[in-house]
């Protein structure tokens, strides 16, 4: 690993402690008691005039006093003395330092101004400064602890070094997990709480866990992400070099997020949009602490050969639809397996046991051990299965054991055991490259999203996406009503229908009788975007009558809804056939910037919130698996014997608009089509209404 900025923070090879007590049990002794305690190797500094040494250690008056310049420094002090003691910390010469003290912006107005004091003069520096309100580090492969954690004296240190790190935005938070996952044999790298992030936020510590050679796995624990771009990149990363990052996502209910907001003054953030973007770039959305601590064992067997088609193998009937039905409830597949597995499968498996998946061996298998290991090969080596899901009594396993290794180890299939019982080979089950459970409900909760993720991480078409130049950028018009809206659009690739402004009510008929009715009368205006509420929609409008008696309503509710508006007229447009009406729009999210919604349209968009989620860019495969994500979805494909709509153009409609959107790139703040019309197979898309909302106006 390339030096990173935050090495002396994380790797730290000096570190000082200001306010050190020779209490072990003090905020300003649990770090150095860590330290000797654990056999960190490199120097050690404790500071305090009160005392000449400090567990052993000599402690120093001041950090004048020191004879170097420690790489990291622990501040275990009061928030109104942690400035000025971060300027003698500069002038000293010191690279990193941790900030303990809470009240900050946590605490109200005085703390809010305080913490941007601190971010003010630190932004002026070379000084990493973690914190304030934080419970600080540790190195667990070098037993740096910076930390007053006092789980790391109340679970059983590792022996060995660890490849997995933790990553929280809360001090409690992170020694729950770690308390969880360490009983469940988990060795760590990184142990590191975040604080409020004044000065160093989540992300950027994502991004170093991403390029640091000794961690493999992060487990995170999130409230709010202060830099969506960043985030992203590192996330990214992680896929690149074929790590696993998993997050649990705080703040997703209303009470969740006032008391996110309350912990660190964050907001929580929209919970479809972060489960979009965690979808999107791989990473594993976790629901409990001990879920990921066996996800964190689970990644130890990433370089098998899995996926989400799995072959679930029983010695019960009952428990091999019990099990098929929980995992296909999380989204994994149960294929039926190949008429040639199953004959073979056969074979050793009598009349009454099932063998098209699940899989039910019965207890005869017992009476015929060599079965085991052909029935075991036979589904490694299909390429209808990704991985083997086997639930067995301990002593069945105990028998199986020997054979599952070595198929596992030769063929490089994943196959999972859960044990309904006592197996004395569980070890060598794991050591041999197969993982054991030991209860169903902790295996289908992290069995299910780490096969998800070993199915996506296969190809990730999304990050291909972002690895492609953005359009050229395209102006704004200096004014947006609907019709200059829909021929920006258009331009882009959009299709729209046969329309034209009218001034006049003659000139509305005149129009009308060229474009061939019925036709529909709208009020075109940039000052008014709901226009039914403004009364400035008429419909099915049928002859030249008809067309001037609604061109004066429209002008006269007009301008009775909004007297200051600026009305260009009104827009005489063909009244469009179609089967569906989809809303397509873009909003720009204060963390991950313009995110693409796509749902059931028109005027039933906000009573059925039908809708699915991403971030740009999208393509026309992606734009389809939107789509089928909609319960409306049915009604694209014929539903009840009617015409199949033009999926195609509307998911090439989907795609330009993206396109578009992005091609305008920061001088919006929000654009939709609503509705957008899909015809029949064949007969593409009609814009029926667009907005956009400028940057600026949203200002």
């Amino acid at each position: 690993m390339k030096t990173h900025r935050l090495d002396a923070l994380l790797n730290p090879q000096s570190i000082a402690v200001i306010g050190a007590s020779n209490n072990g049990a003090r905020i300003g002794g649990m770090p150095l008691a860590h330290l000797t305690k654990f056999g960190y190797q490199g120097a050690i500094y404790p500071i305090n005039p009160k005392y000449e040494s400090v567990f052993g250690l000599p402690c120093w008056p001041t950090i004048e006093d020191l004879p170097q310049a420690p790489d990291l420094v622990v501040l275990a002090i009061g928030a109104t003395d942690v400035l000025p003691m971060l300027r003698r910390c500069v002038a000293k010469g010191v690279k990193a330092a941790i900030v303990y003290a809470a009240g900050f912006a946590e605490e109200g107005p005085q703390g809010a101004a305080l913490q941007q004091e601190l971010e003010e003069y630190v932004d002026g520096t070379d000084l990493v400064v973690a914190g304030p309100n934080a419970m600080g580090f540790a190195n667990l492969n070098t037993q740096a602890h910076s930390n007053f954690a006092s789980v790391f004296n109340a679970v059983p240190m590792q022996e060995g070094k660890g490849t997995v790190s933790l990553l929280t935005q809360s001090g409690n938070v992170c020694a729950a997990v770690y308390a969880i996952a360490r009983k469940l044999g988990v060795d760590f790298s990184h142990f590191i709480n975040t604080g409020n992030e004044a000065c160093v936020d989540f992300s950027q510590y994502l991004e170093y866990m991403a390029q640091d050679d000794a961690t493999q796995v992060v487990m995170g624990y999130i409230e709010e992400l202060r830099d969506g771009p960043r985030f992203i990149a590192a996330a990214q990363e992680f896929s690149l070099r074929d790590k696993l990052l998993m997050l649990y996502k705080a703040g997703e209910t209303d009470k969740g997020s006032e008391a996110v907001r309350s912990h660190t003054s964050a907001l929580a953030g929209d919970k479809a949009v972060y489960q979009t973007a965690f979808q999107q770039l791989n990473i594993i959305q976790c629901n409990d602490f001990v879920q990921m601590a066996h996800l964190a064992n689970l990644a130890k067997y990433r370089h098998l050969h899995a996926g989400k088609r799995i072959a679930i193998i029983t010695i019960s009937g009952a428990l091999g639809a019990i099990l098929a039905d929980k995992f296909i409830g999380q989204g994994l597949d149960v294929p039926t397996l190949p008429e040639s597995l199953q004959a073979t499968l056969r074979a050793g498996i009598p009349d009454y046991g099932m063998v098209t998946n699940p899989v039910d061996v019965t207890g005869n298998v017992v009476n015929d051990p060599g079965f085991v290991r052909t029935a075991m090969e036979a589904l490694a080596q299909s390429d209808a299965i990704d991985t083997i899901i086997i639930y067995a009594p301990g002593y069945m396993l105990d028998r199986m054991a020997n054979d599952l290794c070595q198929v596992s180890g030769q063929l490089k299939k994943l196959f999972v055991a859960i044990d309904t019982g006592a197996a004395q080979s569980r070890e060598q089950l794991r050591a041999g490259g197969v993982p054991v459970f030991e209860d169903i409900g902790i295996a289908v909760n992290a069995l299910s999203p780490f096969l998800l993720w070993q199915e996506r991480r296969k190809a990730n078409r999304w990050l291909q996406l972002r690895q492609q130049a953005l359009p050229q950028r395209v102006a704004l018009p200096s004014q947006l009503d609907e019709l200059s809206t829909k021929q920006l659009f258009n331009q882009l690739g959009i299709g729209m229908g046969v329309e034209r402004c009218a001034t006049s009510a003659e000139l509305a008929s005149q129009i009308a009788e060229d474009i061939g009715y019925p036709v529909v009368l709208k009020v075109l205006s940039p000052d008014i975007a709901h226009k039914t509420e403004a009364g400035g929609v008429r419909l099915n409008l049928q002859n030249a009558q008809q067309v001037r008696q609604a061109f004066e309503e429209i002008q006269r509710c007009a301008k009775a809804y909004a007297p200051q508006a600026l009305i260009n007229g009104v827009l005489v447009s063909r009244m469009e056939k179609g089967l569906v009406e989809l809303i397509i729009g873009a909003t720009r999210d204060p963390v991950f910037g313009m995110t693409l919604i796509v749902g059931l349209g028109g005027v039933l968009t906000e009573i059925y919130k039908d809708v699915s989620h991403r971030l740009l860019p999208v393509d026309a495969d992606m734009a389809h698996d939107m789509l089928k994500e909609l319960k409306a979805y049915p009604l694209l494909q014929g539903y009840r014997g009617k015409a199949h709509a033009d999926i195609k153009a509307a998911c090439q409609a989907i795609e330009a608009f993206s396109q578009a959107v992005l091609a305008l790139q920061d001088q919006v703040h929000e654009g939709e089509i609503n509705p957008l019309l899909i015809k029949e197979q064949g007969q593409g898309v009609c814009m029926l209404d667009a907005l956009v909302i400028r940057s600026s106006d949203e200002r």
